[in-house]
């Protein structure tokens, strides 16, 4: 878990390991995460150009956070190499 600033720009990565450990691209990747408000957006690798491909297995998605709050976010693969994984940061803002 992180703990970032209103207006930051976060990066969510995700990866992707075989029963072995060796990283491997799974058949389908998304990131979905939910704002402090319940807005969820989700993204997926190759549709959405949000998500980009770092290295083999290896994902990342850049978020502007505009709200102070929980934001939980999770990565999740479909079809060959399917896997989940979640994870939150928190947004503060001291201006208030």
């Amino acid at each position: 878990m992180g703990y970032y600033d209103v207006g930051d720009r976060v990066r969510l990565s995700g990866e992707f390991t075989d029963e072995d450990g060796d990283y491997h691209d799974p058949t389908a990747v998304y990131c979905a995460y939910t704002d402090p408000s319940g807005n969820v957006t989700t993204l997926q690798y190759g549709v959405d150009v949000a998500v980009a491909r770092d290295a083999v297995g290896r994902y990342h998605v850049d978020v502007a956070v505009d709200e102070a709050g929980r934001w939980p976010y999770r990565w999740y693969a479909t079809g060959t190499g399917q896997a989940a994984g979640t994870a939150r940061l928190i947004v503060k803002d001291d201006a208030r």
